[in-house]
């Protein structure tokens, strides 16, 4: 079975490892994956699975922050007119029927 080998220090390299070594080794695999590394799952020598640091959430105001500038950005993209509902209208008359 392969070894695990460390990146050299300072760097967080994308490590591959078949599944079948993986299975003996989760554990190291996990405890790299916490320290910011990315490990790749291989099955027959093709990427399956990645296991990756779980990346916090970011705090109630940084997310409304975030929302709010996003909203901002794009408040002008809104083109003038009619409404998606209503922008078929003039294909039907007052009974809905198309004219």
């Amino acid at each position: 079975m392969g070894q695990v080998v460390s990146p050299p220090a300072g760097e967080f390299a994308t490590m591959d490892i078949s599944v079948t070594n993986a299975k003996a080794q989760l554990s190291e695999l996990v405890r790299r994956a916490e320290s910011g590394h990315e490990v790749v799952l291989t099955r027959h020598g093709k990427p399956a699975a990645r296991i990756v640091p779980v990346a916090d959430p970011p705090d109630e105001s940084v997310r409304r922050a975030l929302i709010a500038s996003i909203q901002a950005a794009f408040r002008h993209v809104t083109a003038p007119g009619p409404t998606a509902a209503r922008s078929q209208d003039f294909l039907y008359d007052e009974s809905g029927l198309p004219e």
